[in-house]
């Protein structure tokens, strides 16, 4: 029963990290577009397309394992 709870409260715990990290993510994929955006018209580089990819793949990757998770934020 003590286990439990202590599970419980443990699982609590890392939802909410793996929530916060869903944030931070999909804020730096944002801030990734927006800088990629903002550039477009002085011939964006190679580099600034794929830190744009690599933030949303980030971003993908923990909003599906929240999912997965079932945890509500």
């Amino acid at each position: 029963m003590m286990f439990n709870r202590i599970n419980k409260h443990i699982k609590n715990e890392y939802d909410n990290q793996l929530l916060e990290l869903v944030y931070s993510a999909k804020a730096s994929w944002d801030h990734a577009q927006e800088t990629e955006q903002a550039v477009y018209e002085s011939n964006v580089t190679n580099e600034l397309e794929m830190q744009t990819q690599l933030q949303k793949q980030k971003y993908m990757y923990l909003f599906r394992e929240a999912r997965r998770r079932e945890v509500h934020g």
